[in-house]
């Protein structure tokens, strides 16, 4: 441990375009955030590319160019990132599938979240469907053998990990297998988007299989009783093989690291760079969601560790939803509940820098992600600010500092001049 420190805040999906309703504004310019405000002209801005054009733009890949390694290098998937997190060890040939919850109403995406089922209810029914269903892909798959796992996560957010029976017997899955994120088809038809190409058959008949069983689960016949939305499907997506990363304490010379987040795909991520992971009492990684006991126990990590990295993903939840509510809310809890003491820790030490941004926008006029710019900030001790009046999109791109490979912005966070 030393004296210096360094916070990354990711506001998962915070940039978005210019809404007419909001007088032509974006969330993040509508938003009260005198917090923000405060620093604006002290800080150092700019835009980030954070998603190749080669990968799907995501948290996975956008999140992992943000925290400073090269996607098409690291990258092998979402799930495998998020089952690490649980602990669960994977074989050299093992696939990793995230499996999420959700609630089709006549091939229509109604929920891609299943009503934000509460972790309870996803746990319970992913226990049934590991006791009742994964039998029966020796019946489903007979000419592939192997087992498959159902990995309990967090709310809607579960995994399956297939596991061939020998190494010399390996599934038929490759980089031509070619599955689609629930989030992106909100309220629309997914007839045709169901996993296609090498092997997609035998994940087809398996998400098959899991439907008819959620017609009679008793967690959904409950949850429908008590006015809820069931989980009508299991989706299955965002697959890979088993990553390996360089410890990010050894790639930047840098010290003890941290994450504070309530999703397993950035634990998974922690755990592969060589951080810890800490845990909030009342994170959801929704919009009710402990906004100012992430930045309380942010700041207090800071007594233990160098980089402490906050990540909140109801910004990006709220762009799911659509919700130009729920998003300017969540910027301004973010901006008056978890950056607040997080900047008084850090003004406490002899030098120190803060670094906000998302990992890529999630516009709530598409309820989905894109690879677009998103604008970052960093301020700190040793950082001579550029006197804008606010952080948003607008001041990023005046700026002209611009990083069209995102993981090359670290370097600067970490060690260069400002």
């Amino acid at each position: 441990m030393n004296n210096c420190k360094r916070v990354v805040v990711i506001p998962d999906g915070f940039a978005d375009d210019r809404i007419e309703s909001l007088d032509n504004r974006t969330p993040m310019q509508a938003a009260n955030t005198p917090t923000l405000d405060r620093w604006a002209p002290r800080g150092v801005q700019g835009r980030s590319y954070n998603v190749p054009e080669a990968l799907s733009p995501g948290s996975d890949v956008a999140t992992l160019s943000l925290l400073g390694y090269d996607p098409l290098e690291m990258y092998t998937g979402r799930s495998p990132l998020e089952v690490v997190a649980q602990g669960v060890e994977l074989g050299p040939n093992d696939w990793a599938w995230r499996c999420n919850l959700v609630c089709l109403e006549n091939d229509v995406m109604k929920s891609f979240t299943a009503g934000h089922i509460s972790s309870e209810d996803g746990a319970e029914l992913l226990a049934d469907l590991q006791r009742d269903v994964a039998p029966l892909w020796k019946e489903i798959a007979p000419e592939l053998g192997g087992t498959i796992e159902f990995v309990p996560g967090v709310s809607y957010r579960n995994a399956v990990v297939f596991r061939p029976d020998s190494d010399d017997k390996p599934f038929p899955f490759s980089s031509e297998t070619k599955t689609f994120p629930p989030h992106d088809y909100s309220d629309r038809s997914i007839a045709d988007v169901r996993p296609q190409g090498q092997g997609a058959e035998y994940v087809r008949k398996l998400m098959s299989a899991c439907a008819d069983y959620m017609k009679t689960a008793k967690t959904n016949v409950r949850r429908v009783a008590e006015g809820k939305l069931p989980a009508t499907d299991c989706w299955l997506w965002g697959q890979g093989k088993r990553p390996t990363a360089e410890p990010f304490a050894q790639k930047y010379r840098w010290g003890e690291g941290a994450m504070i987040t309530a999703v397993d795909l950035l634990r998974g991520i922690a755990k592969i760079v060589g951080w810890d992971a800490i845990d909030v009492p009342g994170a959801t990684g929704y919009v009710d969601t402990n906004f100012a006991g992430k930045g309380e126990r942010a700041a207090k990590a800071l007594d233990q560790y160098d980089i402490v990295v906050v990540h909140v993903e109801a910004p990006d939840e709220s762009g799911h939803e659509g919700s130009v509510e729920k998003k300017i809310r969540s910027l301004e809890q973010i901006d008056q509940e978890t950056l607040p003491p997080i900047l008084d820790k850090l003004q406490t030490f002899p030098e120190w820098r803060l670094l906000i941004s998302p990992d890529h926008p999630t516009p709530v006029a598409t309820k989905t992600h894109s690879r677009g710019y998103v604008p970052w900030m960093i301020v700190g001790s040793d950082v001579h600010g550029d006197g804008a009046a606010t952080y948003d999109e607008t001041t990023g791109e005046a700026s002209g500092r611009f990083y069209q490979r995102g993981f090359e912005l670290m370097e600067l966070f970490l060690h260069g001049a400002l």
